[in-house]
C-alpha cells in the first residue's frame, strides 16, 4: 500500500465567489428575495438615473452668454455661467471682489492647516482662525479702514453671505452651548432655572419667527444711540437659537459620561472647572461628534431663511434671478446648482466628522 505523505497545493476558489461574480452572487442574489429587489432597484435607477445624466451631462448646454444658447433640449448651464458671479458675490461691488476672494483663499488655507494632522503649530493656527480671522474677515468684507472702500451690509449675498452666518453660528454656538448645558445641569438653582427656561424658549420657537423678532423687535430694545445691522441681527437670532439646540447635545454627552469620572476628578480635588475642562468635557465632546456635526449642517442649510429679513444669501440670489425676464423657466438648473453647493459643504463635514470619529474612537472611561 503506496502512502501520498506530501502536501497537495491548496486549489483556487470558484470563479463564481471571488471578483466582482462572486460579491454579486453574495450582495445582490443570494436569495430569490433579494434577487427580486435588486432587479426593481436596477429598474428604477434605469427610468431615473440614466435620464438625469442624459440630461445634466450628455444633451447639457454649457458655452454661451444668453438662453439663445440653450437648444440641445437638456440643462441650460448657460444660466448659471451667466450669473455665476452674483451666485457667489451676490450685489458687491465687482472692483472690489478681490476681497472676498482673498477671504476665501484663507479660509482654505486655514482649514487645510487644521485638517492636515501634521501641520506644526496647529494650536495657533486654530487660534489664529478663531480669534485674529474674524477680525481680518469683517475689515475686508466692510471696508472703512486701510483704504478699502465701505460696502454696506446690504450689498453682500450669495455664498459668501450664506458662509458668513454659517461660520459665525457655528463659532458662536459651539461655547454658548457648552456654557447653557453646564448652567442646565448646575446645582445652583438660579443659574439652572434661567438655563433650563432660556433653552426650552428658544427651542419652542421657529427659527422663522426668531428672524422676524430679530429683526423687528431688537432694536426696539436697544438704546437710540445703537444700531443694530439687520445682518447682525440674524447673526444674534441664528447664533442663540442655535445655542439651545447645541446645548442639548451637550447636554446629552455630559450625562453619558460614567459618573466614576466625576468622583475620580472630586478625589484629586479638582475644581469645577478644571474637573470639567480637563476631565469630563473632553470625554463628552468626542461621545457627541456626531450630534454636534448634526447641529452644524442644520444651521448651514438653516441659513437661507434669512431671505425672509430681506438678506439674499445664495438660495435667494437664485430665486431673484429666475424671477428676470431674460432667464425665466430655468428653475431646475438654479435650485440644482444651490442643492449642489450645499451638499458639498455639508458632505464634507459629514466626513470630516466621521474621520474624527474614528480618530478619538478609543473607549469610554470605567464605571
Amino acid at each position: 500500500m503506496i502512502v501520498n505523505d506530501k502536501k497537495l497545493p491548496d486549489l483556487p476558489p470558484p470563479a463564481s465567489t471571488v471578483g466582482l461574480v462572486g460579491w454579486m452572487r453574495t450582495n445582490l442574489f443570494s436569495s430569490p428575495t433579494y434577487t427580486v429587489l435588486t432587479l426593481i432597484v436596477a429598474y428604477l435607477l434605469w427610468i431615473t438615473v440614466i435620464p438625469a445624466i442624459q440630461w445634466a451631462f450628455i444633451n447639457a448646454d454649457w458655452a454661451g452668454d444668453s438662453r439663445d444658447a440653450c437648444t440641445s433640449g437638456g440643462a441650460c448651464w448657460v444660466f448659471i455661467g451667466a450669473r455665476f458671479n452674483q451666485f457667489i458675490y451676490g450685489f458687491y461691488p465687482e472692483t472690489e471682489y478681490w476681497r472676498i476672494d482673498v477671504l476665501f483663499v484663507m479660509l482654505a488655507i486655514l482649514i487645510a492647516a487644521l485638517v492636515y494632522e501634521g501641520t506644526p503649530k496647529r494650536g495657533w493656527i486654530s487660534a489664529f482662525t478663531l480669534i485674529v480671522f474674524p477680525i481680518i474677515a469683517f475689515f475686508l468684507l466692510y471696508g472703512g479702514s486701510f483704504g478699502l472702500e465701505v460696502v454696506e451690509t446690504h450689498k453682500w449675498g450669495g455664498l459668501s453671505l450664506t458662509l458668513v452666518l454659517a461660520l459665525v453660528g457655528i463659532v458662536a454656538s459651539l461655547p454658548i452651548g457648552v456654557l447653557l448645558a453646564l448652567g442646565r445641569r448646575s446645582e445652583m438653582p438660579v443659574v439652572r432655572s434661567f438655563c433650563t427656561v432660556f433653552i426650552e424658549m428658544w427651542r419652542g420657537v421657529p427659527l422663522i419667527t426668531i428672524l422676524f423678532m430679530a429683526s423687528v423687535m431688537l432694536p426696539l430694545f436697544a438704546p437710540e444711540e445703537i444700531d443694530f445691522d439687520k445682518l447682525l441681527r440674524a447673526l444674534i437670532g441664528i447664533t442663540l437659537f442655535q445655542s439651545a439646540y447645541m446645548a442639548e447635545v451637550i447636554r446629552g454627552g455630559l450625562q453619558a459620561i460614567p459618573k466614576g469620572q466625576y468622583e475620580a476628578a472630586d478625589a484629586l480635588g479638582l475644581s469645577y472647572w478644571k474637573k470639567m475642562g480637563l476631565i469630563v468635557l473632553p470625554q463628552a465632546l468626542k461621545i457627541m461628534i456626531p450630534g454636534i456635526v448634526n447641529t452644524f449642517i442644520a444651521l448651514f442649510k438653516d441659513t437661507s431663511l434669512v431671505l425672509i429679513i430681506g438678506l439674499f444669501d445664495l438660495l435667494a440670489i437664485v430665486q431673484a434671478a429666475l424671477s428676470d425676464p431674460k432667464w425665466l423657466g430655468y428653475s431646475i438648473e438654479g435650485y440644482t446648482f444651490v442643492a449642489f453647493v450645499f451638499w458639498v459643504f455639508c458632505f464634507g463635514m459629514s466626513r470630516y466628522s466621521q474621520f474624527l470619529e474614528r480618530k478619538l474612537h478609543t473607549g469610554h472611561g470605567a464605571r
